[in-house]
C-alpha cells in the first residue's frame, strides 16, 4: 500500500462513502485497489462504522464500474458544468 497522508486517507474515505464512486476511481487516483481500499476503510473506522460501509456498499451496482447500467459513464451533479 502506498504511502498515503491524511488529506489522502479522508478523502478516499470520503469516496468509499460515496454511493456513485466507483473504486476504479479511487485506483486511478490513489492507486489504492478494492481489496486495498477495503483494508483502509478497516483499519481507519471503528468496527461498527466498518460494518455498516460494508453492508452499505455490498451488491452496489454503482461501486464497480463493471456492474454498472450502460449509459451511465460517469457521475455529474445537475450544477456541475
Amino acid at each position: 500500500m502506498p504511502q498515503l497522508s491524511e488529506p489522502d486517507i479522508s478523502r478516499i474515505i470520503e469516496m468509499a462513502w460515496e454511493d456513485r464512486t466507483p473504486f476504479e476511481a479511487i485506483e486511478f487516483q490513489f492507486g489504492l485497489g478494492e481489496q486495498e481500499v477495503k483494508e483502509l476503510m478497516r483499519s481507519e473506522l471503528k468496527s461498527s462504522g466498518y460494518k455498516l460501509w460494508r453492508k452499505r456498499v455490498s451488491g452496489r451496482t454503482t461501486k464497480h464500474r463493471k456492474l454498472r447500467p450502460s449509459g451511465v459513464n460517469r457521475f455529474k451533479a445537475p450544477d456541475q458544468k
